[in-house]
């Protein structure tokens, strides 16, 4: 929508022998507009209204000629289901399956509760799952849905609230309360809240853009959002003595097991994400016969779900987390590592397009299969004690206890940040409890070179 300050008003112009003969006309960055009116004093209100609004500093739309608050006015009469259906359209082409399916996650959330207070539709899981499986899916607009879904979604289109509606904070709250439980009553886990709340803000942001609103609704809105510890638990995280074990208990496994020893040791050797993993190709690889080896990574497999990609594949393919299209991320690996995934890629080669690691039938190695194997190999190891803690829980720990164990080794954080894919501020925001246990370290580090110096200034000293 251009919007443009550069307005001009004509006199009222009389044409004779019309309906309605009284003409305003102005223009807008040179472009002519008018309206016209029966009778010349409503004529003149109206010209006294559009100069009011060129004085009170409001631009005016250059294609329909309105100031920014008559354009919002006629726009809040549309209806959130509307407005977020017509997000959805308009950004489906530029988005990525799996955030396509996040998004519409968090829109099936919030809209059933941007409705009139006193409407319930009688079925909430089936009103749920027609928003979420049609009216924010527009790759299943491509056919009708089934007569359940759309007479919820008649329903929706009839109670939803219009936009004007969120300037209200009330009703912006109500939204928010939604995205923190589940369709049960249930709290939603924390950050499920907080990253429904963020697509809630750029819908909301994007209708700003558009002239729905003057400005985003949830900056008026006071609101607890639920507290997330964004720091790595030390009680996840093995020491490399466990890690060891757990490899040796994955590959001794019958089965996937010897297949997927190296897999997990991407994870720990490499501090690789496990859709890095999936990804890594052989081409990416550096292994040389002694010394350290190199895993030069480009990209993660992710599993976003055939309803959502363009070509109806289950996976998508993924440049480096927060990273430029064709950036890589070359990660060191030490001699030991080397010579397990020469030995894997000996004993199992690779996929026909370069896969390192890949499932029985050639595929993408699927999580599911792999948090099995993990689980057989966790109550191999783990002592009765330590099997219903927290420790080594998820295949992701081995993630966090490759970087716990470079910054515990004394490597620099900057590097450890970026051997792990990560800003140097996430890293201290994510193992401050590890950075904590290095400063006593530090201290000694410090201390001793300052005895150094001290002793090269004795030495040195004139004697007496």
């Amino acid at each position: 929508m251009a919007m443009s300050y550069k307005v001009r008003f004509w006199d009222i112009r009389e044409r004779l022998k019309r309906r309605k003969p009284f003409e305003v006309r102005w223009t807008v960055n040179g472009r002519e507009r008018s309206e016209s009116f029966i009778t010349k004093g409503l004529a003149e209100s109206r010209r006294a209204k559009l100069m009011t609004a060129a004085r009170d500093g409001e631009a005016f739309d250059e294609q329909t000629g309105l100031p920014a608050s008559e354009i919002r006015a006629i726009r809040q009469r549309t209806t959130w289901y509307d407005l977020a259906h017509a997000y959805i359209d308009e950004r489906w082409d530029r988005t990525p399956g799996n955030t396509r399916r996040t998004i519409a996650d968090a829109l099936a959330t919030i809209t059933p509760a941007l409705v009139r207070r006193e409407a319930r539709y009688s079925e909430p899981r089936v009103l749920r799952r027609a928003l979420y499986s049609w009216a924010f899916n527009k790759r299943a607009w491509e056919s009708e849905p089934s007569a359940e879904w759309q007479h919820a979604l008649d329903w929706m289109q009839r109670h939803s609230l219009p936009v004007s509606e969120l300037m209200e904070p009330d009703v912006v709250r109500r939204a928010l309360d939604a995205l923190g439980r589940k369709i049960d009553g249930e709290s939603a886990a924390a950050k499920t809240a907080l990253r429904k709340r963020s697509a809630f803000s750029e819908v909301l942001g994007t209708a700003v853009d558009k002239g729905y609103f003057a400005e985003n609704p949830l900056a008026r809105v006071k609101w607890q959002a639920p507290g997330v510890s964004e720091e790595v638990d030390p009680a996840c995280v093995p020491n490399p003595t466990q890690v060891a074990r757990l490899l040796t208990a994955v590959g001794s496994q019958q089965g996937r097991g010897p297949h997927l020893e190296a897999f997990f040791g991407c994870m720990y050797y490499a501090a690789m994400r496990p859709a890095e993993v999936i990804h890594l190709q052989i081409s990416q690889c550096h292994l040389p016969k002694s010394g350290w080896g190199m895993l030069n990574l480009s990209g993660g497999v992710v599993t976003a779900g055939k309803e959502w990609t363009d070509d109806g594949a289950v996976h998508e393919v993924h440049s480096l987390k927060r990273r430029a299209v064709k950036a890589t991320r070359p990660v060191p690996i030490p001699p030991s590592f080397v010579h397990t995934l020469r030995k894997h890629v000996d004993r199992f080669g690779v996929a026909p397009d370069g896969r390192v690691f890949r499932n029985a039938a050639g595929g993408y190695v699927d999580a599911a299969a792999y948090g099995k194997t993990w689980e057989r190999a966790r109550k191999k190891v783990l002592t009765a004690n330590e099997q219903p803690t927290l420790l080594a829980k998820r295949p992701y720990d081995l993630r966090h206890a490759g970087i716990s164990f470079w910054l515990h080794s004394g490597v620099d954080p900057a590097e450890c940040a970026r051997r792990a894919g990560q800003s140097i501020q996430v890293l201290f925001q994510y193992y401050a409890k590890f950075l904590d246990g290095l400063q006593e370290h530090s201290n000694r580090l410090i201390e001793e070179s300052m005895q150094e110096w001290s002793q090269r200034s004795e030495d040195s000293s004139p004697k007496g």
